[in-house]
């Protein structure tokens, strides 16, 4: 049983009854000037604060969630914008072979062009110098046959002269 239901409790004797007296005169006391309120302002204050600060942080996360919505659609748009500029570059480098490759046609056609004709060039200037040797060759059995003929005759100058002009003629 609770020791305030017992009548000795009551006795001013008592310590017990003092020390509930006491108490309820500083509870009468703290109540008369405000304590409840004041503890229950900074109760709300506290609780204002803690609430602020809990909206300040979701406030936050919603921006960090943007800001992340943003960057993953940042990322998006330059992962595409990546793969447009590698197919680009590879139109651009299949485009740059397909000309490289007409321009090395083209080359080597003149090359073979500019052979045939020093082969060309050098086939005729055989061919002349053949021609010549030949010439010269024959004249000089032309020379020699008549030399041959006409040592048994009589020597004409006229004939001599022609017979001399014939190697000059025929180059």
């Amino acid at each position: 049983m609770p020791a305030f239901l017992e009548p000795h409790f009551y006795n001013f004797a008592e310590a017990e009854l003092w020390v509930g007296i006491g108490l309820l005169i500083f509870i009468g006391i703290c109540i008369f000037v405000g304590v409840p309120k004041l503890v229950g302002g900074m109760l709300d204050a506290k609780a204002q604060k803690i609430q602020s600060e809990l909206d300040e942080a979701q406030r936050l996360r919603a921006e960090a969630e943007a800001l992340l919505t943003q960057i993953r659609a940042e990322k998006a748009a330059a992962d595409i914008q990546a793969r447009e500029m590698l197919a680009a570059a590879e139109a651009d480098a299949r485009i740059m072979e397909a000309e490289a490759r007409v321009r090395l046609e083209e080359t080597l056609a003149r090359r073979q062009a500019l052979a045939e004709r020093r082969i060309a060039s050098a086939e005729a200037q055989a061919s002349a110098e053949v021609k010549a040797a030949a010439a010269e060759i024959a004249a000089q059995a032309a020379e020699t046959i008549l030399a041959a003929r006409l040592a048994t005759q009589k020597t004409d100058p006229l004939l001599d002269a022609a017979i001399g002009q014939i190697g000059t003629r025929l180059n």
